[in-house]
């Protein structure tokens, strides 16, 4: 059985559990990190030698890394409809996942969730949390303008480029933070929080990391 390490409030964690739960298979969750420990233990060290959570073990093949993780469990498990023969499509997806990453994680996750609403207010940087704000602005209005005439970032049905940038939305409605209407992306939301797997894995309550940085 498919094993996945991490604890349920970890974006990185949720993102596997989220494309899991689309496909479908079976799994046995362990918790790990955080209040759960056991990132230093031999043992998970011999799995992931940094010593982070997600870790999956699939039938004794290991991955770590959680794009990694979304990509192996795509090409062994998910069919085309997740892992298209065509290279060409697989590297529209590959292009929204690495954006995903470096630019909105990023600037929404670090820039503003981090360092706003898990960093206690006498610590925050309020001029750094501003220029985060903006960028996640730009970073929203240009999925606005890309989703005005596709439901999902792929094309008509949900796939993996939907899975990094997808998984941010639930934090970033969520909180009291100034917002660009962004109407395409709202419905992109609407239509990600009608499913199951997406509210199973992602719509996690956060409230006990507010101005916790130690978690």
């Amino acid at each position: 059985m498919l094993k996945v390490w991490g604890r349920r409030s970890a974006f990185n964690v949720q993102k596997v559990l989220w494309l899991v739960g689309e496909l479908g298979l079976p799994h046995q969750h362990i918790p790990a990190g955080g209040d759960h420990g056991g990132l230093d233990d031999p043992d998970f060290l011999a799995m992931n030698p940094h010593g982070r959570v997600p870790v999956i073990d699939d039938d004794g093949v290991v991955v770590w890394e959680s794009h990694a993780i979304l990509r192996y469990l795509a090409a062994r498990h998910g069919g085309p409809a997740w892992w298209p023969e065509a290279a060409a499509d697989r590297a529209e997806a590959d292009g929204w996942m690495d954006w995903a990453q470096t630019s909105l994680q990023r600037d929404f996750l670090s820039g503003v969730f981090w360092s706003w609403y898990r960093t206690p207010p006498e610590r925050r940087d309020n001029q750094a949390i501003e220029i985060a704000l903006a960028a996640c602005a730009r970073h929203f209005r240009l999925l606005d303008r890309v989703l005005t005439d596709r439901p999902f970032l792929g094309g008509d049905a949900l796939g993996l480029a939907d899975i990094p940038a997808g998984a941010h939305l639930y934090r970033y409605f969520e909180l009291e933070i100034d917002r660009p209407a962004t109407p395409n992306v709202e419905a992109w939301y609407a239509r990600l929080y009608e499913r199951r797997a997406y509210q199973e894995a992602i719509m996690v309550p956060f409230g006990e990391m507010k101005g916790r940085l130690a978690y």
